[in-house]
């Protein structure tokens, strides 16, 4: 029986069947089929590239992201035939602390450049959320002008945990825009922890922003990313933070002299400006250009280009050997059993390790 309350026993209640609730997807809308996109062929990629299209340059730098090994062959093919296009750019890094206004300055910075013209890349090292593996920042909703420039790429890539993994793609996705006519290349990091380093060994000026007036100041003076900078700006020099604006770039310029002479034989400058009310922008971007003359005059700016070559040649090889490593299935059979015996004091740290690694080499040699 349908309904069993309809039975004899509840003569006194009735339930009726009720309406049928119409579909919830309109009868008269027709579904497209979604087009399938075409698979380009290396030579299809290189083209596209060459010839400035957005879409492949996009595609492309996908192909990089990609962690799947057809992928990352198809992208090392494309990015080996581009070369020979890449390097007619200049490449800037810019860093500083989270609130320090780097997509606004970005945003005023890359209109500032491209009224110039040319054609400008924004490469942005975004951190990822250690729960949802996606990007936090969201840098490109903040860069509202430059993100609908015609002469503009913005392209955040979110760490997902590996930082290293991800400054490498960086660096061979600014081979992959230089070989479509972007002649300026902004790579903005998060400004924590080593993506300074990694950020500093990929790019020409490595600019440095600074805050005045948050009580941080003498924080902001550590060594090791002072001795990286090629320039430091003080952002939000404007209204009452003005005089501390001045104040903490005094305070930085002092501090510069503590340090021993960059091997650029540049000296850094300390400028102040404010992204918001675009002040002093041209003043930051005449020291940028001011600087790339003076470090091609020398011979240091191909020297630098040289050591990133080499540096990125070894960070290469480390990584392939550490994912050799723990891609090896005897590797992955013992590591659970290892590890069980390291947390539970039987074997000590090194002992496991040595083990992994003998088994390791051992196998190479079969």
């Amino acid at each position: 029986m349908e309904h069993p309350e309809n039975s004899e026993e509840y003569k006194g209640l009735t339930v009726n069947k009720g309406i049928e609730q119409p579909s919830s997807v309109n009868p008269y809308l027709k579904l497209r089929k979604q087009a399938k996109k075409r698979d380009l062929t290396i030579a299809d990629y290189v083209d596209g590239i060459v010839k400035g299209d957005i879409t492949v340059l996009s595609r492309a730098v996908t192909l990089v992201e990609s962690v799947r090994p057809e992928h990352q062959q198809i992208a090392q093919e494309v990015i080996e035939k581009c070369l020979p296009y890449s390097g007619n750019s200049i490449r800037v890094g810019i860093s500083g602390v989270p609130g320090a206004g780097k997509s606004t300055s970005i945003d005023v910075f890359g209109l500032h450049v491209l009224e110039k013209g040319g054609k400008l890349a924004v490469l942005a090292i975004d951190p990822s959320s250690e729960r949802s593996k996606g990007s936090i920042l969201g840098d490109k909703t903040r860069m509202e002008k430059l993100s609908v420039h015609p002469d503009s790429f913005i392209r955040p890539s979110p760490s997902a945990g590996s930082l290293g993994g991800v400054a490498r793609k960086t660096r061979e996705t600014i081979i992959l825009c230089e070989a479509a006519g972007f002649d300026k290349i902004f790579v903005e990091t998060v400004g924590v922890g080593q993506s300074e380093t990694a950020v500093h060994s990929m790019v020409d000026f490595f600019l440095l922003i600074q805050l005045a007036g948050t009580g941080d100041e003498l924080q902001g003076i550590k060594r090791g990313i002072m001795e990286m900078a090629d320039g430091i700006i003080i952002n939000k020099a404007d209204g009452s933070n003005i005089d501390k604006a001045k104040l903490a770039a005094s305070q930085f310029r002092n501090a510069l002299h503590l340090f021993p002479a960059p091997e650029s034989g540049w000296t850094p400058q300390v400028l102040t400006y404010s992204g918001f009310y675009n002040i002093g922008v041209k003043e930051v971007w005449d020291m940028v250009y001011a600087y790339v003359d003076f470090v091609k005059a020398n011979g240091y700016f191909d020297y630098r280009r040289n050591e990133q070559s080499k540096y990125w040649m070894y960070e290469s090889i480390n990584e392939h050997l550490r994912d050799s490593f723990y891609h090896n299935p005897i590797i992955n059979e013992m590591l659970p059993d290892l590890e069980k015996q390291v947390l539970r004091g039987n074997v000590t740290s090194f002992v496991a390790a040595k083990k992994l690694l003998d088994t390791y080499f051992a196998g190479l040699k079969q």
